[in-house]
């Protein structure tokens, strides 16, 4: 728990503990880079591997003691939830199968949780997740980090504000090429996990990457999807889980979209692309170059705002860290979103109520909707591509 202020006035920082993110884990670091961004909370324990010698080597090199290593998240959260220092909150960093037991009893025993999306591998229970965060009233967020990004922020509050009208059409895209060879059988891990249903549920595609363009397409519009036809690919040989998906979707209220996800589109790195069309104009934002959007209305000049140089509307302005002209990347814009969570813990956990800009976090109930759009997309391709209503 917060233990006073520090010296100077600035309050002390939290503690978390983090389960998953060892030796090869490509995002557990970056987890951890972010939360030290802003220095609001330190690493005190973890279940960094399955193999207890890995998670001891990833320690060692965190400068963790040995006794606030363990073998099983089990065994952590259980040990650590006794401790007088216990920490403020779990972030869980592991592949897909295991988010969902290891949130469900970090929460049982009393830790806010950040959990890797997608949230859960079953609908079911991710909506257990949701139920028991109401029921225990702790903090929850999930690692949709692109929603970090200021220019994000600021489209947000364009298409809010309706300076492109009543949305029409949404396209989001995320196409990679890295899995085009079958990487695979190759030993490589971050593949190994994402094309085992095992380890990933039912989909790969649109459960890694297709699940960020709908929580983005959410998050910019607010728009709620009614309905959705989804036609899954497996252009891997022997691939039990798709690598490539497109999807039609008629939201709540009338527009309509088209997201298009691909780890096999030669050519692309992580081109994340959001264009949303309204009546009055359009918004365009892409991930790799995330400081600069396209502004289009008629009859003007189309405009690109840039972060730093043009005015931004006030949430995101607080979130731009450096002058323009000075990129601000992946790391800032997890960052951003760990920040807002552990501000926002920091107040519950000294009694204070919470505003609505502070949960400005992807919450449970988007994880949920996530995972309940990864299962209508499995269950309209698996039917021939047809039209299946949004759970």
């Amino acid at each position: 728990m917060i233990e006073g202020q520090a010296k100077g006035g600035r309050a002390a920082k939290l503690r978390y503990g983090m389960i998953g993110g060892g030796p090869g884990a490509f995002i557990g670091d970056v987890h951890r880079k972010a939360i030290a961004m802003d220095g609001g909370a330190e690493l005190v324990c973890g279940v960094f591997s399955q193999r207890y010698e890995n998670t001891l080597a990833a320690g060692e090199s965190l400068g963790l003691p040995r006794e606030r290593l363990y073998r099983t998240f089990d065994e952590m959260v259980r040990a650590e939830s006794k401790r007088p220092d216990r920490p403020d909150f779990i972030s869980v960093v592991t592949p897909n199968s295991s988010h969902f037991p290891a949130a469900k009893l970090a929460l049982e025993h009393g830790f806010s949780v950040l959990c890797e999306k997608p949230l859960a591998t079953r609908a079911s229970d991710a909506s257990e997740l949701a139920c028991l965060v109401r029921e225990t009233g702790l903090l929850f967020g999930v690692a949709y980090a692109y929603s970090g990004y200021p220019m994000v922020k600021h489209l947000r509050d364009l298409v809010a504000a309706g300076d492109i009208g009543e949305v029409r059409f949404v396209n989001g895209e995320y196409p990679q090429e890295w899995l085009m060879s079958k990487l695979e059988d190759t030993g490589q891990k971050q593949a190994a996990w994402r094309t085992d249903p095992k380890l990933a549920g039912a989909s790969n595609c649109v459960g890694d990457i297709g699940s960020h363009i709908e929580f983005m397409a959410a998050y910019l519009t607010g728009l709620e999807i009614e309905s959705l036809c989804a036609r899954l690919d497996r252009f891997g040989a022997g691939r039990p889980l798709d690598d490539n998906a497109t999807v039609m979707v008629n939201y709540k209220g009338g527009a309509s979209g088209v997201y298009w996800s691909s780890q096999v589109a030669a050519g692309h790195d992580n081109a994340l692309r959001l264009r949303v069309y309204g009546t009055k104009g359009a918004i365009e934002w892409s991930q790799e170059t995330p400081n600069t959007a396209r502004l289009s209305l008629p009859d003007r000049p189309t405009m690109t705002l840039s972060r730093g140089r043009d005015p931004m509307s006030p949430r995101a302005q607080s979130l731009s860290r450096l002058p323009s002209g000075h990129p601000e990347g992946y790391f800032e814009s997890f960052a951003n979103i760990y920040s807002t969570f552990i501000a926002a813990l920091a107040k519950k956990l000294r009694g204070q109520p919470l505003a609505p800009a502070d949960l400005d976090f992807p919450g449970v109930d988007n994880g949920l909707r996530g995972v309940r759009f990864i299962e209508a997309c499995v269950a309209s391709s698996a039917k021939g591509a047809v039209w299946v209503p949004m759970g």
